[in-house]
């Protein structure tokens, strides 16, 4: 019966099925699939523990006959006063002046409606007379188009749960329901339908947010294992007596993330599977020497390595560092990148292909069909999310399964990484080296701009240099925000010929932002005025000063980046945000950018602010749809849910046992047991 159509079903007719249609309900099994997005909750409140601008249902007693203000066509607004306990309230129905017939002074009403606990009235959207009476405290509300109302749409729950309901089969296995005392199907879907209490409405919750993200992270997790068993690498045998050496001539001692990073990274060199792991680390956490230790265990084992990046400038700066760290020991570093000359690139390519090039640093250059490497072992792709996935396979295809790296300098909170990368190995460096200086981030209002250019004024008379950022290129009709070209102006008349003032921004060419990029860097220029274009990869350790106008127009996680450019050197660094939020969302992501540094925590905040999807941005996230599952709320059972399906999929019971056929059922709808890839 449950896979019959809806028709099946009591009062649904054709035009009613076509209907359901629209929003994906063809069979009974779909219908009671399609989960409510939240319940009308009418258990009767005290008004002294209600918050401002909540829905809420009270008992009271009616102290005035109601009055009926008409205010135009079809317009009315009936108004009452009613003690609610101890309080005594306004009662305001808009368009129901029909009410006024039923109401009565002294009588005992049951309202609900929105709570404005400052003007000490209740906006009311129901009323019934006499003290509540219903059973029912919660009422399902359904995502439905069309003509389908929610009353007539409940009936049909109701009729298809009762129908159906006693042939469900179990979906979960009993030990694991057993293990997190997990309420039966049965139970689960009248809960969340139809559930009798809050606590039965909770308990169905709990049961369907484990289910889906135990189902997702089976998916993930057998990715994962086809790929290491399917995808060969090589055992890179490294010298860890000279590993240990090298790490003993760097500038400082690493931190004991650093450490553990490193630690990761050579277990995985040295299995026979190729790794594929994702590096996370705040600005300033040390990535690149992580990097680079790595790099050089492939060089120790007769290997050569690739450091690929976003830009010529960070590219520049990977192979300055190397060199500093490497050209003592005798490894032969190189620097590709498309401004590399023809004859110095033909000299370069015979060298990398005879092998005599140890680790070649570049752009998108490397994966230029002529650049042949002699035995490529180890590639690190540096800011992942600004290459395609082509581009990334290409230079992968570069050696014989060579292991790979991905590094981000962006903080993915460990509850979206463990999702997003499900397949991946994920490392994170969550600590800053010692002695490092917390940047001063303050916000400040508009009309406060010249204290700001003051504090500027300041940083360039002590020769540090400063950013300005805007978040739009040239004015607007649309957003009355401030722009790079007219701050770029502002700055040049406000300072005259004192100090140099740079533009930058997306609309240049990439050689022109790498000119005002090297100028800056060189300290020719003082001020940048930019977009967000210098949001990675930028190291100038005598900026010092940053400002941005209009920063509520930003993320969190955008911001953070930004302030990153600034207190990359010895001097103290500022962060100065000019904002005027005009919403309760925007004034707390000013106040968290003044309370912390530390970018994880703003991306748990961020992700908290905006959600899953506005984080990575909806297309490209490769998030799924959960019917109950929220990725910040319920990361505890996402990553119960993880270590659950590792520990099945290498149960031999998983494959062959009755009470696990379902969650094989849809591991196999899903596509990934053909290797098809599930976002």
């Amino acid at each position: 019966m449950i896979h019959e159509p809806v028709s099946q079903l009591k009062g649904i007719g054709k035009e009613t099925a076509e209907n359901l249609m629209k929003i994906g309900i063809e069979t009974i099994h779909d219908l009671i699939w399609t989960f409510p997005y939240r319940h009308e909750d009418f258990r009767l409140k005290d008004l002294t523990e209600t918050p401002h601008n909540e829905r809420v249902t009270i008992e009271a007693r009616v102290e005035s006959e109601p009055t009926v203000l008409f205010l135009g066509k079809n317009k009315s607004r009936l108004q009452f006063t009613a003690l609610a306990g101890r309080h005594l309230i306004k009662v305001v129905f808009f368009n129901q002046n029909y009410l006024r017939q039923k109401i009565s002074t002294g009588g005992i009403i049951t309202v609900t409606g929105k709570w404005d606990r400052g003007r000490q009235v209740i906006v009311g959207s129901s009323v019934t007379f006499g003290p509540k009476t219903e059973q029912v405290d919660f009422e399902p509300v359904y995502s439905l188009k069309g003509n389908i109302q929610q009353k007539r749409f409940r009936k049909y729950m109701r009729q298809a749960l009762d129908t159906v309901k006693e042939e469900l089969p179990e979906t979960l296995p009993n030990y694991l329901r057993e293990s997190y005392q997990l309420v039966n199907i049965q139970e689960a879907l009248e809960g969340v339908h139809f559930p009798l209490n809050a606590d039965h409405a909770k308990q169905a919750r709990r049961r369907f947010v484990y289910e889906e993200l135990l189902q997702f992270q089976l998916r993930i997790q057998a990715l994962r294992k086809a790929n290491k068993e399917n995808e060969k690498g090589i055992s890179v045998r490294f010298d860890l007596e000279k590993l240990k050496a090298f790490i003993t001539t760097l500038p400082y001692e690493l931190t004991g993330a650093q450490k553990r990073v490193v630690n990761e990274i050579c277990k995985d060199l040295l299995l026979p599977q190729r790794m594929n792991r994702l590096l996370q680390g705040d600005v300033g956490s040390g990535k690149t020497v992580v990097a680079a230790i790595g790099l050089y265990a492939a060089v120790t084992a007769g290997y050569q390595g690739a450091l690929m990046a976003p830009t010529e400038i960070l590219a520049e700066q990977h192979a300055e560092n190397l060199h500093m760290w490497f050209d003592p020991i005798g490894v032969k570093i190189a620097l590709l990148s498309g401004s590399t000359k023809t004859k110095a690139r033909r000299e370069l390519l015979a060298q990398l292909a005879a092998g005599e090039i140890d680790i070649l640093i570049g752009t998108h250059a490397l994966i230029q069909p002529d650049v042949e490497f002699k035995k490529l072992g180890f590639v690190i792709t540096d800011e992942q999310h600004r290459f395609g996935v082509e581009q990334r396979r290409v230079l992968r295809e570069k050696g014989e399964n060579p292991d790979v790296l991905f590094m981000t300098a962006t903080p993915i909170p460990r509850t979206l990484a463990i999702t997003a990368f499900g397949e991946m190995d994920v490392s994170i460096i969550d600590e800053l080296p010692a002695g490092r200086k917390e940047i001063e981030t303050h916000w400040l209002k508009k009309e406060q701009l010249n204290s700001v250019l003051m504090r500027m004024t300041q940083e360039l008379e002590a020769g540090r240099q400063a950013y300005v950022i805007a978040p739009l290129i040239e004015e607007s009709d649309k957003l009355d925000v401030q722009n790079a070209v007219e701050a770029y102006e502002q700055l040049k008349a406000y300072f005259g010929t004192r100090f140099e003032i740079g533009l930058m921004h997306g609309r240049l060419h990439s050689d022109e932002k790498d000119a005002v990029m090297r100028a800056f860097s060189d300290g020719e220029i003082h001020v940048l005025v930019s977009t967000t274009v210098v949001e990675v990869g930028v190291n100038v350790p005598n900026a010092t000063f940053m400002t941005i106008y209009d920063a509520e127009r930003f993320g969190l996680a955008q911001l953070h980046q930004l302030r990153g450019r600034v207190g990359r050197g010895e001097h103290q660094s500022y962060c100065v945000l000019i904002a005027d939020p005009k919403t309760d969302e925007g004034k707390e992501r000013m106040m968290s950018m003044t309370e912390t540094n530390d970018g994880f925590r703003l991306a748990e905040k961020d992700l908290e602010l905006r959600g899953s999807g506005d984080f990575f941005g909806k297309r490209q996230s490769g998030l799924p749809e959960f019917k109950l599952a929220d990725l910040v709320h319920d990361y505890r059972a996402l990553e119960t849910a993880r270590q659950d399906a590792e520990k099945m999929l290498y149960d031999e019971a998983f494959w062959k046992d009755q009470e696990y056929e379902f969650l094989r059922e849809d591991l196999t709808a899903s596509g990934v047991m053909q290797g098809e890839r599930i976002d």
